[in-house]
C-alpha cells in the first residue's frame, strides 16, 4: 500500500513529531539535548523554518513550526538526521540509524488549533510524568513562552504574540493556559493530529483555506481555547 502523501505548505504551521527507532532513546544526556538545539537553531537558518514550541523527551520529539518554503521541514529533518546522528553515534560508539522511518506532520488548519498544540507541546513531559509542572522540566520551549528565559531556538508566532500587548502579559496568559491540563477529548485530537488524522493531515477544509488568507496577526486573535 503506498504511502500517503505529506502536506506541508509554506507559510503555515506544521506540528512535526520524530520518534526513536523503535521507540528508543535519541538523548542519553543533557549534552545531547544541548547538542539537538544548537543544531536545530543552525538548521532553522539554514532552511528558513521557525520554530515556536518544542519539546525533546527521552525517545522523541514535538516540534510546531512555520517553513518559510514548502520543502524546509524535510530539508531540516534530513539534515538534522545526518548531522545530529552522526555525532550521536561517534559519542556513543554506535552505528546505525536513530530515527523511526519517516518523520509525523500535520498542518495546523487553524489558529484556534496553533495554541492548543503549543501546550500539548509544552505539558508533555507532566503527562509522561517526568515532573509535576511544565516549568519542573527544562528542555521545553515553555521556559521561554511562559517566563521569557533565553532561548535561541523559539520564534514567537502571531498567534502568541496575540495573547497579550506587553511581554509580561503574554507570558502570564501562556502560564494560565498551560496550567489546566488537556482535556481527555483534546488530547485525542492531537495525537490524531499527529498521526495524520482529524482537523490536521490531509483535510483541506474551508477553515484551513480561510486560515491562508488572513495575516498572521489576523489569524493569531483567536484565543479562546476551550481545553
Amino acid at each position: 500500500m503506498p504511502r500517503a502523501s505529506r502536506i506541508i505548505l509554506d507559510g503555515v504551521p506544521v506540528h512535526h513529531i520524530q520518534r526513536g527507532n523503535n521507540r528508543q532513546r535519541v538523548f542519553h544526556d543533557n549534552r545531547d539535548r544541548r547538542l539537538y538545539l544548537e543544531l536545530l537553531a543552525e538548521g532553522c537558518q539554514r532552511f528558513g523554518c521557525a520554530v515556536h514550541a518544542y519539546v525533546l523527551m527521552d525517545n522523541h520529539i514535538h516540534l510546531l513550526l512555520t517553513p518559510a518554503q514548502q520543502d524546509g521541514v524535510a530539508r531540516l529533518t534530513q539534515w538534522m538526521g545526518r548531522t545530529y546522528v552522526c555525532r550521536f553515534n561517534r559519542r556513543h560508539a554506535r552505528t546505525g540509524t536513530l530515527w523511526e522511518g519517516r518523520f509525523r506532520s500535520s498542518l495546523i488548519e487553524s489558529a484556534r488549533y496553533f495554541l492548543t498544540c503549543s501546550r500539548y507541546i509544552d505539558q508533555n513531559p507532566v503527562r509522561a510524568g517526568m515532573c509535576a509542572t511544565p516549568g519542573h522540566f527544562r528542555w521545553s520551549s515553555y521556559g521561554r513562552l511562559a517566563y521569557g528565559r533565553p532561548d535561541e531556538v523559539v520564534v514567537e508566532h502571531a498567534a502568541y504574540r496575540a495573547l497579550g500587548n506587553t511581554r509580561d502579559s503574554r507570558q502570564q496568559t501562556y502560564r494560565a493556559l498551560c496550567e489546566p491540563p488537556l482535556s481527555t477529548p483534546v488530547l485525542k485530537a492531537m495525537r490524531a493530529l499527529g498521526r495524520g488524522q482529524g482537523h490536521g493531515g490531509d483535510r483541506r477544509s474551508e477553515e484551513f483555506h480561510s486560515f491562508r488568507q488572513r495575516s498572521p496577526a489576523v489569524a493569531g486573535r483567536s484565543t479562546t481555547l476551550t481545553p
